[in-house]
């Protein structure tokens, strides 16, 4: 058989195989719309990540490589929201609509206004230069807990961890400086919080866990617990209070830590997730050069 022809009728095969296992999520509790299928929606970009709502549903997320945060709005188009973007990663956004970056070019925190002022609200830790802050959440008093693994960059002319230990870290509004939240992962990487502000919960790439904790008063952390023995990247919740994790697609777990659900995505990586869309049920699914969405019968969990 001619090479050309057998590579061209191999993708085909390949392609119709992807097509019906992203066709068959399985879903035992009903929470994906009736026949809906994830679908992609565009493959123009690097590498996805970080994907998070206003309050309208409009979503932002970021395009690491490309140094680029964008949006997806709610007519189902994309528009281009930032460039020179610090190299951000992780997202949230405040009470006021600012967008909150892991911003993993100098390793800093940012605040940039939906005027596109940027503002840095963390640049080192004691003088260290953080490792890379990947992935964070602000809680409902607009603190904001974030995880720092080390990851190297091309980008960096740095070799090496200033801080040796890959931590999360908590920075309550208006700190210059964190505190450590916790220093028992090995490599932090998603993290989520529940609206009330009571559970935090942190996947540990490296070890392949998800961790859930309880949050107190000051901000600290206790009641350490393997919620599942599952690492993830990209974590979020819906208002049932089950948990998304990322990676291989994406897995749901109610809140006793039952899986009951998988999403597959027919790409390598499944990076990070979120709800967003005009009623909040559309979920956002960032996936290496792809971006993905699938319509639920849930609707993601909102502090605000």
């Amino acid at each position: 058989m001619n090479y050309l022809l057998f590579g061209v009728l191999l993708f085909v095969a390949e392609m119709a195989h992807a097509q019906q296992v992203a066709d068959a999520p399985f879903d035992s509790l009903g929470i994906i719309q009736k026949a809906a299928v994830p679908v992609k929606i565009s493959t123009q970009f690097s590498f996805t990540e970080g994907p998070v709502a206003d309050r309208k549903g409009t979503i932002y997320f970021t395009d690491q490589p490309n140094n680029k945060i964008w949006r997806y709005n709610l007519d189902g188009t994309f528009t281009e929201f930032l460039s020179a973007a610090g190299r951000a990663n992780g997202l949230d956004m405040d009470a006021r609509g600012n967008l909150i970056a892991c911003a993993d070019e100098q390793n800093e925190l940012w605040s940039i206004t939906p005027g596109k002022k940027v503002t840095v609200l963390l640049k080192d830790v004691g003088g260290k230069k953080l490792n890379g802050p990947n992935d964070l959440w602000l809680d409902p008093k607009g603190g904001i807990y974030f995880t720092d693994p080390y990851y190297q960059r091309k980008y960096w002319t740095r070799t090496g961890q200033e801080i040796q230990e890959q931590k999360v870290y908590y920075l309550p509004k208006g700190a210059r400086q964190p505190v450590v939240a916790s220093d028992e992962l090995v490599k932090p990487n998603g993290i989520v919080g529940s609206p009330d502000g009571r559970l935090l919960f942190v996947a540990d790439i490296k070890d392949n866990k998800t961790y859930r904790f309880s949050i107190n008063k000051d901000g600290s952390l206790s009641d350490k617990t393997v919620f599942v023995p599952r690492g993830a990247d990209g974590i979020t919740l819906d208002d049932r209070g089950n948990l998304y994790l990322s990676g291989n697609g994406i897995t749901v777990f109610d809140p006793e830590g039952n899986c009951i659900a998988h999403i597959p995505i027919p790409e390598k990586w499944t990076a990070n997730v979120c709800f967003g869309g005009k009623n909040h049920n559309l979920l956002f699914m960032t996936a290496g050069t792809s971006i993905y969405t699938l319509q639920m019968q849930v609707k993601g969990s909102r502090k605000f």
